[in-house]
């Protein structure tokens, strides 16, 4: 170990978390590394979990003969749900107080098993809290693409997150 990395109180700790809302900079594009591979088990998992019993999902033979994909889609919540998440690490872990809602949301391309999915944010406005002092309000677009590029969800994301503490 090296002196630069030892102080009085022992080893400098860097603790992972999300950027506070004055850390947040609108027009930024924040890329979310590493994507994540959809496995036929997470969809049928994340399917049943959640009580959609759409043959699309489940049924391989059902889905097999029907066109235009002839092949079971990745649930449409469970990509939302892993566009965000991959998100969370390097903007909202630890800083988020809650999520105030989701507008415009678009699949124009399906997933299916075995694809991996890339996420980036947007940050498109952001403004300090009227009635919470010491949080803020930013809006994020989220962009899922394959790992052939091809945009398969777009989903704007209102939340509230907390300002910088003045001791940090």
């Amino acid at each position: 170990m090296t002196e630069s990395a030892v102080n009085a109180n022992g080893p400098r700790r860097v603790v992972q978390r999300g950027l506070w809302f004055e850390e947040l900079d609108t027009g930024v594009v924040y890329e979310h590394r590493p994507g994540r591979t959809i496995t036929e088990a997470d969809n049928v998992l994340f399917t049943t979990m959640t009580m959609n019993t759409q043959a699309l999902h489940l049924d391989a033979a059902f889905s097999d003969s029907q066109p235009p994909f002839n092949q079971r889609l990745v649930n449409s919540m469970f990509t939302l749900s892993t566009l965000v998440g991959l998100s969370v690490a390097q903007l909202t872990q630890g800083t988020l107080v809650g999520n105030l809602g989701f507008s415009d949301i678009a699949f124009p391309k399906p997933l299916f098993h075995g694809d991996t999915m890339y996420a980036e944010t947007v940050v498109t406005g952001k403004r300090e809290s009227k009635s919470r002092p010491g949080e803020g309000i930013v809006t994020f677009a989220h962009t899922a693409r394959n790992q052939h590029g091809d945009i398969v969800a777009t989903a704007v994301r209102k939340s509230l997150l907390r300002k910088q503490p003045s001791d940090a």
